[in-house]
């Protein structure tokens, strides 16, 4: 007899995307576009930060990464209002801008989890993660909620853990595992 592990999630109503962990892009320089990055990295939500990303599309000269930076920061913004269409169009045009910026993909991934499109979601977050993220915790843990709206408890769970071998001091990922019950079992060989 072998033995394998069984992982089990405890059912739990997860709203996936409100818990979605958001990947912003820095953008530096003084402008609106700083101001945008800034309210993306500090949780901001409210919609007139919005604002300063608008300006900064339309009136800054930016370069390709800092303008599709900017792209991926208002999305971020729209994200976290549970406004997937508008955060998708976003990420859409900051991929297209720079198609090596993980960040776009791996957002764009945490919109899809909030669209319930769980499947293109992990196709989105593997490319971002591919090409380099620069927080990869938030990436395992957005495809990690993937993976449970999947019904694939064993890949969620890894993911979870990866998450937080990559952010031990991030809580998020160890509220999600302490629902998970880990247990050996017997397998025929």
């Amino acid at each position: 007899m072998r033995r394998g592990l069984s992982i089990l999630a405890a059912a739990a109503a997860l709203t996936f995307c409100a818990g979605a962990a958001q990947a912003a892009v820095t953008v530096i320089g003084g402008g609106m576009a700083e101001a945008c990055s800034r309210a993306a990295v500090n949780g901001e939500s409210d919609e007139r930060f919005e604002e300063f990303c608008d300006i900064a599309l339309e009136t800054e000269f930016l370069n390709s990464r800092d303008r599709a930076g900017t792209y991926v920061n208002r999305g971020v913004l729209r994200l976290r209002r549970m406004d997937y269409e508008d955060a998708v169009k976003d990420f859409d045009m900051a991929v297209k801008m720079k198609p090596d910026l993980g960040e776009g993909y791996v957002n764009r991934g945490a919109a899809f989890i909030g669209q319930e499109r769980y499947a293109d979601s992990i196709v989105e977050i593997n490319r971002g993660l591919e090409l380099g993220v620069e927080e990869p915790a938030k990436a395992y843990y957005n495809r990690a909620l993937a993976y449970e709206g999947l019904e694939d408890a064993k890949s969620a769970y890894f993911d979870y853990q990866k998450a937080i071998e990559l952010a031990p001091g991030w809580s998020a990922p160890a509220e999600q595992l302490a629902r998970f019950t880990v247990t050996t079992r017997a397998q025929a060989n």
